[in-house]
């Protein structure tokens, strides 16, 4: 089963016609959206901490998009950001992309190209979901235990790591427990998966 099958679709635009419009053709593509007609209204009614996919009108009264990307930016999120607009330029687009935006389209837009964009920001969102959950239990671990998940990528047995770092077998053996238990993970291929996030 497709993992992003459930996971949430917005839509932020004070234009309403655009909005039905939007609504109708992604409904055609099987998406279903939640739809917004300002940014604080969007803010206050989502957990930003969830993975999903917002559209975001560029240029809207209030909060413009983005100002909005900007507060996603800030709370960390793991939404993918694609903007819409009606007054797209080229430095927009390449501000929008820089600062992380997942794709960019000027109205009118066509339906498969837009589906295929939340499609791909729908399964991108949930790799960074996974990896910002992943991070912040890192970021909880202590020194010692960050010190060991090293030495473990780095293929060293508890015996070596005990004598590394001068201390018993069994206190590495504790160490290892916790940091197993702080980052959610089973076994050691559970853990190895999270390496490449290891600073």
């Amino acid at each position: 089963m497709d993992c992003t099958e459930h996971l949430p679709i917005y839509m932020v635009d004070d234009d309403e016609a655009i909005v039905d419009s939007i609504s109708f053709l992604m409904a055609g593509f099987d998406h279903q959206l939640r739809c917004f007609n300002c940014g604080k209204a969007f803010l206050a009614a989502v957990d930003l901490s969830q993975a999903g996919c917002v559209i975001l009108d560029a240029k809207m009264p209030g909060l413009s998009g983005p100002e909005i990307h900007q507060l996603l930016i800030e709370a960390r999120s793991p939404l993918a950001v694609i903007f819409l607009t009606g007054h797209g330029d080229v430095p927009m687009a390449v501000d929008a992309f820089k600062n992380g935006a997942f794709d960019f389209f000027q109205k009118p837009v066509q339906g498969q190209p837009l589906s295929n964009a939340i499609n791909k920001g729908l399964k991108y969102s949930a790799r960074q979901y996974w990896k910002l959950q992943n991070l912040n239990r890192i970021e909880k671990t202590t020194e010692r235990e960050r010190q060991i998940f090293k030495m473990i990528i780095a293929g060293k047995t508890n015996k070596q790591m005990a004598n590394e770092l001068c201390v018993a077998i069994r206190t590495i053996e504790v160490h290892r427990s916790h940091l197993m238990e702080k980052l959610h993970v089973n076994n050691l291929a559970e853990l190895m998966k999270l390496a490449p996030l290891v600073k």
